[in-house]
């Protein structure tokens, strides 16, 4: 057995995947099924990082949990889970298998998405598909690439052109796309499109080093009829709308964090079970060698720094996604939470995914133990949208009581 690695159990009950002093799960009512999907991705996770491509099978895993309808409200046949439970999910899966978490993570956003700008009747309809068909949306929605074009065509509408980075795409039953109406990125329409639909092609081009099976390539639209009610509406924009851009960063912070998770767990097991310690210790055990635990010490100090600031902003943001007339300087409150949230936790796991090889040597960085998925993941997803500007609008509040604006990233 490779040390410091995640194996599957045949008895989910026999040992805890992660460490439980150190990070203790609470999932309600979904604990069974959370531990059971996370030990079968687990299982592959290093070889499908190896390969990349597109995990159908595990995506199929993801389905058959019963888990992709946790932010369906119970009045549409979904779960109706809380915003901070599903993200805790979204952590605890990152930590196996980031890739997957994502996918898990951005079926919600869209389902989010469907609550934000879908009309009563849209919901009634496309939420219900999510639950009776099993649905697993994908997206394309990168607000910064305009290259796509919805045009009037009497009754209906027409989309030309292509969309990048459209994460879930492959193999989804239904897409949320988004097609500019302005000219500034956050000027945008929202709408509904079954992926089989004529002159829709989904490419299979994502070739990131990190986040390798999130089925992030491109999407092609040729002469795609759109019908007047896939157009999500009522269109313009509100303080509750603009949530989306909330639930989007604060995934990232999940994923931040679930990798540091993996990180450090698998480092720790690595470090217990490894049997010499390094030359010049003059210890019986790696685990007694003083600068090792002061190296552990720090590393956990970055994570336990970041982690309750990832939960206060679930918290503040489920609370402004319960507010039916949420406003401006509340939806303003959420966005910094979450900025706050997102610096420390990226940099926090940058750090961990990194430094935790001076502890372990260079026997670690084997690919047989797959420890630098962890950090490749998070060095992909660290740069979504510059870090910079979440501390300088922290920075821009402190100073000047100014609160982060509405944009695709804020």
């Amino acid at each position: 057995m490779a040390a410091g690695l995640h194996l599957p159990l045949s008895n989910p009950r026999e040992a805890a995947l992660f460490d439980p002093r150190l990070f203790p799960a609470d999932f309600g009512l979904y604990g069974e099924r959370v531990d059971q999907l996370s030990r079968q991705l687990a299982a592959t996770a290093i070889e499908r990082d190896r390969r990349g491509g597109s995990p159908q099978e595990e995506r199929e895993l993801l389905r058959a949990s019963g888990l992709l309808t946790l932010a369906v409200p119970l009045a549409h046949g979904g779960l109706g889970a809380s915003w901070p439970l599903i993200y805790r999910i979204v952590r605890q899966l990152a930590a196996v298998d980031s890739s997957l978490a994502h996918l898990f993570a951005f079926q919600h956003l869209q389902v989010a998405t469907l609550q934000l700008f879908g009309n009563p009747a849209q919901q009634r309809h496309w939420l219900g598909q999510t639950v009776q068909e099993r649905w697993f949306w994908g997206n394309a929605t990168n607000g910064r690439d305009r290259r796509l074009r919805l045009n009037r065509r009497d009754e209906h509408y027409e989309l030309n052109g292509c969309k990048s980075f459209c994460s879930g795409a492959l193999g989804a039953d239904a897409l949320i796309v988004s097609a500019p109406r302005g000219h500034s990125s956050d000027d945008r329409v929202f709408l509904v499109l079954p992926t089989q639909r004529e002159g829709l092609a989904v490419n299979d081009d994502w070739d990131g080093f990190g986040q390798r099976q999130t089925d992030s390539g491109t999407v092609q639209f040729e002469n795609v009829f759109v019908h007047s009610e896939e157009l999500l509406g009522p269109s313009g924009a509100s303080p509750r709308s603009t949530l989306r851009a909330c639930l989007s960063q604060l995934v990232l912070v999940q994923l931040y964090l679930g990798n540091a998770q993996g990180a450090l767990d698998a480092a720790l097991r690595y470090t217990r079970e490894q049997p010499r310690p390094r030359a010049g210790a003059e210890v019986l055990a790696a685990s007694d060698d003083p600068y090792v635990q002061q190296r552990f010490g720090d590393l956990w100090l970055r994570y336990r720094s970041a982690l309750p600031l990832a939960e206060d902003a679930a918290q503040r943001l489920q609370a402004a996604w319960d507010r039916p007339a949420l406003t401006a300087a509340e939806r303003g409150d959420v966005a910094l939470a979450i900025a706050e949230a997102k610096v420390a936790s990226a940099r926090a796991a940058l750090e961990i995914t990194a430094q935790i090889f001076d502890n372990l040597g260079a026997s670690a960085t084997s690919a047989r133990y797959g420890l630098d998925r962890f950090w490749r993941n998070v060095r992909v997803h660290s740069l979504h949208d510059p870090l910079d500007y979440k501390a300088r609008d922290i920075g821009r509040w402190l100073l000047d009581n100014q609160l982060p604006t509405p944009s695709v990233y804020s």
